[in-house]
């Protein structure tokens, strides 16, 4: 191999607290920093983790993020007209990235599907272009994005996909679509930095039967559902809160509709914060509602933490849990989750089954395996003259 580092290049849109952008600071720490130089240019330098990324990265990006913006209404409001109209013309001129960049790049790689465009429209037509896909494209919501992404997916070099589920469903449901080469890779888990970091602090739930759970504040997170099933196993008479920790376009719903409901000392909602592990560690068991997912990245967290799981069974979530032996998978209802957290209440010798099993959680992920995946694809991807 010649001395001459492969310089990557990854876009993102922005670094709010989640499974994507952890995995994509993951990478940057791990990837051979004495094999690749490493870039990532961000749509809006925005967010909790923004500030996260490794000193031997640079970072880049074509707006301001809203931590930036003025603390006047007025001005704020004009920062955003502002940034929304520069956000557009990026998206038309692929030149805007190029110049603040002033590089150009052996690899580019899309992180989501929202920034194919940005990847696949790049000036650079000579760099190979990689395509990440963590979601289920069959799912009724993506059916207003779902030929577009199709379409885009086609125009990679390469195809990394977040779970097994996400590949097949494509496969399966549409066969007619000739994509490039792809491979499964699963996110990795920097388990000893995840177990410091749910040491940092201890939360006292006082005794209270407490489940928690970690997500965006989203309609397919399905909380809207969880909130249904919580009050009803309250009317049932099962005493126990619900903490979410998050944010998101459903929080003023939630927050309201648990005032509604009388339950808004049970059905917490803390916001996003900077680390939820000891929230986690310290319940009694986490929750995933969720009406669609890819590989949840805080399901494998949850396991390494040994902390019994009731999660919907979909997207790449069965490529992590078995029910009734390290978790327990429901379908997507109000019933179903009201039926799971009283089992988890009630039935002490499943709960015991299912913590004897999670001690073995840590032997699922292979971290070394899935950096040396990932550096395998990018370096026989630069010696492939193949092009877009």
């Amino acid at each position: 191999m010649s001395d001459k580092k492969i310089k990557i290049l990854f876009r993102h849109r922005s670094m709010e607290m989640g499974g994507v952008e952890k995995v994509l600071l993951s990478l940057l720490n791990n990837l051979d920093k004495n094999i690749f130089d490493m870039t990532v240019c961000l749509n809006l330098n925005q967010g909790e983790l923004r500030d996260q990324f490794p000193s031997h990265v640079r970072k880049v990006f074509i707006s301001k993020g809203r931590e930036d913006f003025s603390k006047n209404n007025f001005i704020q409001k004009i920062q955003l007209f502002t940034r929304n109209f520069k956000q557009k013309q990026a998206e038309k001129k692929p030149k805007i990235a190029q110049n603040i960049l002033n590089e150009y790049y052996d690899v580019e790689i899309a992180t989501t599907y929202a920034v194919y465009d940005a990847v696949l429209n790049s000036v650079n037509k000579k760099s190979k272009k990689i395509g990440w896909l963590h979601s289920d494209l069959s799912l009724s919501g993506f059916d207003p994005l779902r030929d577009n992404i199709l379409a885009q997916l086609k125009k990679f070099n390469f195809i990394i996909y977040g779970s097994k589920q996400s590949k097949n469903v494509l496969s399966v449901n549409f066969p007619e679509i000739k994509l490039p080469q792809g491979q499964v890779v699963l996110n990795a888990i920097p388990i000893d930095e995840l177990k410091r970091r749910a040491n940092e602090f201890s939360v006292d739930y006082e005794g209270i039967t407490t489940f928690v759970s970690v997500g965006r504040l989203h309609y397919r997170k399905g909380y809207k559902t969880l909130i249904e099933a919580h009050k009803s196993l309250l009317l049932k008479g099962f005493p126990h809160q619900i903490i979410i920790i998050g944010n998101g376009e459903d929080h003023t719903y939630l927050s309201n509709r648990a005032e509604e409901l009388k339950i808004q000392d049970t059905f917490r909602l803390l916001g996003t914060l900077s680390n939820p592990y000891p929230y986690v560690k310290n319940a009694d068991f986490y929750i995933m509602p969720s009406e669609s997912e890819g590989w949840p990245l805080i399901i494998a967290e949850t396991l390494i933490l040994q902390k019994p799981i009731i999660a919907t069974n979909v997207g790449g979530i069965p490529e992590l849990i078995t029910h009734k032996k390290n978790g327990y998978l429901i379908n997507y209802n109000a019933d179903e989750m009201c039926d799971a957290m009283k089992t988890f209440i009630m039935d002490k010798i499943l709960i015991t089954n299912i913590r004897k099993e999670l001690k073995n959680s840590e032997k699922i992920f292979d971290n070394e395996k899935i950096f040396k995946d990932v550096e395998t694809i990018i370096l026989n991807l630069n010696n492939n003259q193949t092009k877009v």
